[in-house]
């Protein structure tokens, strides 16, 4: 049956991960924070003429886009394919708070809310698990075989811990803010993973210890936050740059920031995400420390930089 399109939009947010970067590829847990103060948006229309794309600075049309937006028009296909539509034609719009390729998850999160607005657009509906099913088809064009963590955080509602593609909302118990800082470096999740898998295969032993290590601090982690433990919290997080720096995923730049951090009175720094280079997150016991923080990050040269406030949640049965 031919299904008439009319506009449609969809919503999905930045993520962080805490702990278990590149070790949750190899099956350890991660901890990962959805940021729904930094929003994805998607809107999507019926195409006059050629499908066109506005996204970022590009204005153009979409099967032009080149393969900076591969994930995107993936995102498109697959929603399209979902809903027995695969040859109409929409213009597609995506706005974010965000900037990509800095670990906080854009080509999921602009993936994620596209795939909404298509399937908005024609009024199919979704299960949470099908629409992340669908983002990952669409991720695999950006990441190869991504783990499924920034598909699954960039729609969540809450603290998530994933592990080997099973995703379950944790309970917090914190009372802390989280300073996020932007070093003006892209980062490059592809490139980071494949750097990985190539050392693991090169030294499994070795390199299989400092996976082994990020887990172990991801699952102390999740208990830590679930007692509202704030100062092991930051201890393991500046563990966990270390660990991530002996991996050869850090930068320059992002030890900067972390040094910055820790001067100013933050509890623990570290990179999130793929690493070299992006974004570095910081653990401040106060809204005051917080601020302090936060000017030191910019004084050492961030381009950006958000606090995010961590409050209790609990998770219901």
């Amino acid at each position: 049956m031919q299904l008439s399109p009319h506009a449609g939009s969809g919503d999905t947010w930045a993520k962080i991960i805490l702990f278990g970067e590149h070790s949750v590829v190899y099956g350890h847990p991660a901890l990962a924070l959805p940021l729904r103060s930094l929003r994805m948006h998607a809107q999507v229309r019926p195409a006059a003429g050629v499908p066109m794309l506005r996204s970022l600075d590009y204005r153009g049309e979409l099967a032009a886009s080149g393969r900076r937006f591969a994930c995107l028009r993936r995102a498109v296909d697959v929603a399209l394919e979902r809903v027995g539509q695969p040859h109409a034609r929409l213009d597609i719009e995506t706005v974010s708070d965000f900037p990509p390729e800095r670990g906080m998850g854009s080509s999921a999160a602009s993936a994620g809310a596209v795939i909404r607005a298509v399937l908005g657009a024609f009024g199919v509906s979704a299960s949470p698990a099908e629409l992340f099913e669908l983002t990952q088809q669409a991720e695999q064009v950006a990441h190869g075989q991504p783990s499924g963590l920034d598909a699954a955080v960039t729609a969540a509602q809450g603290p998530v811990r994933f592990e080997s593609g099973r995703m379950e909302l944790v309970q917090m118990k914190l009372d802390a803010h989280l300073v996020v800082a932007d070093s003006g470096i892209r980062g490059s999740t592809r490139v980071a993973v494949t750097g990985v898998r190539e050392r693991y295969e090169r030294e499994p032993g070795a390199v299989g210890e400092l996976l082994a290590d990020l887990g172990g601090l991801a699952r102390q982690a999740l208990r830590d936050v679930a007692e509202g433990n704030v100062h092991p919290l930051g201890e393991a997080m500046n563990h966990a740059q270390q660990l991530l720096t002996s991996l050869g995923v850090s930068h320059e730049r992002l030890d900067v920031l972390n040094d910055a951090a820790i001067r100013a009175g933050a509890l623990g720094a570290k990179l999130t995400g793929g690493g070299l280079g992006g974004c570095v997150i910081s653990l401040a016991p106060t809204a005051r420390i917080a601020q302090q923080v936060r000017s030191a990050l910019t004084g050492a040269g961030a381009v950006a930089t958000w606090i995010h406030p961590l409050q209790p949640v609990e998770v219901t049965a």
